[in-house]
């Protein structure tokens, strides 16, 4: 499966009465498949997977997966506390259509979640999943810290082929990178660092702000694999001030309160998350009429 380029980790809508809406989604997706990303994860940190049980999980992916083309990635996230449920989720994506499954590190035993922890948990989904998994870290929501040794020990495996790295370092992004074969790809996580994490070895990215602004962050992705540095960075540089809000700042609520902004339906997040507050909307607005001045 060819990781390079940008994949976008899509919100998952709910209706009126927090119940999972497929008729949204597949109208979202239907909109993002015209745009130039290399394809879509369902299930993610952004999809508010840990807010929804399994038969609302399977829904989703159902959904996606008839609106997604056989052309573009499909990636869904299966991460589960236990690694037999971890197993049981991979299996499930597989059978309803996932290209490959992105499994995020369990965390609620944190001081548990050694090195040799991480190594058998990721294994034995690996020996199970039918189809690829990409390894994925995410410490400022986990709490725990997936670490290059043992990314380097997992990436050995036949069936693990790549990860996703949320943490925004290009230090760390450049350490997996040396520290995995060539055949192993390291997907940035973080749209404020996209651009340093690509000159550091990364193949593409996973990046909420590729739902909102698609474009511009494959723009990126192209100016930099060009050699075209000086228009990269520049551009890095415009984007950052909305990748901080959709980041660290505002989160999922953000996501879905951007993303009606430029006139996407997804609804609003699930509780306990709670809608955006009108006072904090006011930023993405302007955040992104600086972005509507980013020549073509």
């Amino acid at each position: 499966m060819n990781l390079a380029g940008v994949f976008a980790p899509i919100p998952t809508p709910f209706d009126e009465q927090d119940r999972v809406d497929t008729t949204r989604l597949r109208a979202a997706l239907a909109r993002w498949v015209t745009r130039p990303l290399s394809g879509f994860i369902v299930l993610g940190s952004n999809g508010e997977a840990v807010l929804m049980d399994d038969f609302e999980s399977d829904r989703v992916i159902v959904a996606a997966r008839e609106a997604v083309p056989s052309n573009r990635g499909f990636i869904v996230g299966t991460g589960r506390e236990s690694t037999q449920a971890a197993v049981r989720a991979a299996k499930r994506a597989a059978e309803h259509g996932a290209d490959a499954v992105l499994v995020r590190t369990p965390s609620f035993f944190k001081t548990q979640m050694t090195h040799d922890a991480f190594v058998r948990h990721y294994t034995a989904v690996a020996d199970a999943s039918p189809v690829p998994i990409l390894l994925y870290n995410f410490t400022a929501l986990t709490g725990v810290n997936l670490l290059p040794a043992a990314v380097t020990r997992l990436a050995a495996h036949p069936n693990i082929i790549g990860m996703k790295e949320s943490g925004g370092d290009a230090a760390r992004i450049a350490d997996l990178v040396s520290g995995t074969p060539d055949d192993f790809s390291v997907l940035a996580g973080t749209a404020g660092t996209f651009y340093s994490a690509l000159c550091v070895g990364a193949v593409g990215g996973i990046l909420a702000l590729a739902c909102v602004v698609p474009e511009a962050c494959v723009r990126l992705f192209e100016l930099t694999r060009a050699g075209r540095h000086q228009e990269a960075l520049a551009l890095q540089r415009q984007l950052v001030p909305l990748a901080r809000l959709l980041g660290q700042e505002y989160g999922v609520p953000g996501l879905k309160a951007a993303l009606h902004l430029v006139g996407y339906d997804v609804g609003v997040p699930r509780a306990p998350l709670a809608p955006l507050p009108e006072s904090a909307a006011s930023a993405l607005r302007d955040a992104l009429a600086q972005l509507e001045e980013i020549p073509a």
